[in-house]
């Protein structure tokens, strides 16, 4: 009972060992002296394990409950139960069955490292708990019972949860710092433009974070399926970024090579105007393809609904930072212009960070093409 008074449990189901029961074994003989029935028997052991309420009495301005305590605690209240009168003479229980205290009839038994019989209890959590905060809170409310035990009795957990809770966490966070840090270096290598990669590679911790907002305000817990939705949509909350700042790169490019014509800020503007709307629309699209998720029941339902909501959720944030947070960042921290500081080396690697090198069209063509003749002079560059 005492763990059962622990928020969020449902039930605790009792497992081996013997329940404590008072049991009455009739004399067939001597009901039929006393012309008495079986269901005789039985119903005054009912009526006489009862409580009985009475009116209120009022004394000394006061009132005061009379109730009648009929509740059987032990086997001389069972011998003393009256079953019949005879002539005015009470039959009471023990002049027609013997009273003994006995086990209930066994459906099961536990046994713990082959150390014999023993006695146990399996918590069942009630259902939308969270499963980790329940766990903690019978693991306290199991240490402070150990003190109250009588001498001899020792409680032993046989199963944790939350040990499968922790790795599991703790496997599924290593997959999703690894897929980022993947999916991070994949787009600096083919972007080659360190400034315009880190928007991408800002866009993945920031939509993954800001999942967290609505995930807690539906009351999703993190578990395997949620983080998993998660992880499988990283690759995804990169791709508008990525297509802004390669469009935006080009423009500059392009601008670059025109003899740098008109405000530079303009030409970045547009270049994210341009594809903005697109880039949001297309993201969203990707977002509703997991709704049909939603109208799954029973333990289907229960078991995809939370990859589905995270999925949904973290793609249309992502949708939204590709039309606020990444224009923005890319408006506020791109550069043309070199940095000029003392130092060679600390200078090149300043200005490769922070502005980068934008390479014209021809020269990427040219180097591709004098890669290609020195692999095979026969080509004819």
């Amino acid at each position: 009972m005492s763990l059962q008074s622990v928020a969020g449990v449902a039930e605790v189901a009792t497992i081996g060992g013997f329940e404590k029961q008072y049991q009455v074994i009739i004399d067939p003989n001597k009901l039929s002296v006393y012309n008495i029935s079986v269901m005789d028997v039985v119903n005054a052991i009912k009526r006489n394990n009862n409580e009985v309420g009475g009116r209120l009495i009022e004394w000394s301005g006061k009132e005061y409950m009379v109730r009648g305590k009929g509740y059987i605690t032990g086997e001389e209240d069972l011998r003393q139960v009256v079953v019949k009168a005879m002539a005015g003479t009470p039959v009471l229980l023990k002049n027609v069955a013997t009273i003994t205290v006995g086990p209930q009839i066994r459906r099961g038994l536990a046994e713990f490292n082959g150390l014999g019989d023993v006695v146990g209890g399996i918590v069942v959590m009630r259902h939308g708990e969270n499963a980790f905060n329940v766990i903690e809170k019978v693991k306290a409310k199991i240490e402070d019972l150990k003190g109250s035990m009588p001498e001899g009795v020792e409680l032993v957990t046989t199963y944790d949860r939350s040990d499968l809770i922790k790795l599991s966490i703790d496997n599924l966070k290593s997959e999703l710092i690894m897929e980022m840090i993947i999916v991070s270096l994949v787009i600096l290598i083919f972007l080659w433009h360190i400034p315009s990669a880190i928007v991408p590679i800002a866009t993945i911790p920031i939509a993954v974070l800001l999942a967290f907002i609505p995930m807690y305000a539906f009351k999703i817990s993190s578990n395997i399926m949620s983080l998993a939705g998660i992880a499988i949509s990283i690759g995804v909350l990169v791709d508008g970024a990525i297509v802004e700042v390669e469009n935006a790169y080009k423009k500059i490019e392009v601008w670059i090579e025109e003899g740098r014509q008109g405000d530079f800020h303009q030409v970045r503007l547009e270049a994210l105007t341009q594809v903005g709307p697109s880039v949001f629309f297309s993201l969203l699209v990707i977002a509703v393809s997991f709704l049909p998720i939603f109208t799954l029941v029973d333990q289907e339902g229960r078991l995809f609904t939370p990859l589905a909501w995270t999925k949904t959720l973290a793609i249309a944030l992502a949708s939204i930072l590709a039309v606020t947070l990444d224009p923005a960042v890319r408006m506020l921290f791109t550069r043309v212009d070199p940095f000029h500081i003392k130092g060679k080396w600390l200078n090149k690697i300043v200005n490769t960070i922070t502005v980068g090198k934008y390479y014209p069209r021809n020269s990427i063509r040219s180097a591709r093409c004098s890669s290609a003749c020195m692999k095979a002079p026969a080509a004819g560059c």
